[in-house]
C-alpha cells in the first residue's frame, strides 16, 4: 500500500505534533505552505490561541521577489512581532515538510530576527 503525498505529510505531521507541544514558556512556530503563498503563526497550544501570525500575504513585496527570498521575509515579521511580545524562544512545528527550501528559509529568517529554537 503506498501512501499519496497528502497522506505521508498528514503522517509526519501527526508524529511531529505528538512531541511538539507549545505552551505559555515555549510556543510552538507553526508553518503551512502551499503552492503560491508560506503562512507561519506562534501558538501556545495549552490555552487554544494564536500570539502571532505572519504571511506571505501580508507582505507588500516586489512580485519579482523569489519564494525562498519572501519565506526569509515571512520569517523575520513574524520574529520582530514575537520578540515586540516578549516571546525569545519557540519550538519549531515544519508541519510535515522536509526543512529544506522554503520552509528552511523561513525558520533562517526567523532566526535572523532574534528568536532561538
Amino acid at each position: 500500500m503506498s501512501l499519496t503525498k497528502q497522506e505521508r505529510r498528514l503522517r509526519i505531521r501527526n508524529r511531529i505534533r505528538k512531541i511538539i507541544i507549545g505552551d505559555a514558556k515555549f510556543p510552538r512556530l507553526s508553518v503551512f505552505r502551499s503552492n503560491k503563498e508560506i503562512y507561519a503563526q506562534i501558538i501556545n497550544d495549552v490555552e487554544g490561541k494564536t500570539v502571532a501570525y505572519a504571511s506571505s500575504r501580508d507582505l507588500k513585496l516586489k512580485e519579482k521577489s523569489s519564494k525562498s527570498e519572501i519565506s526569509n521575509e515571512v520569517g523575520k515579521v513574524l520574529a520582530d512581532k514575537a520578540i515586540s511580545l516578549g516571546i525569545k524562544k519557540v519550538k519549531f512545528d515544519r508541519g510535515g515538510y522536509l526543512y529544506h527550501g522554503r520552509v528552511k528559509n523561513l525558520a533562517e529568517g526567523a532566526r535572523e530576527g532574534g528568536l532561538k529554537f
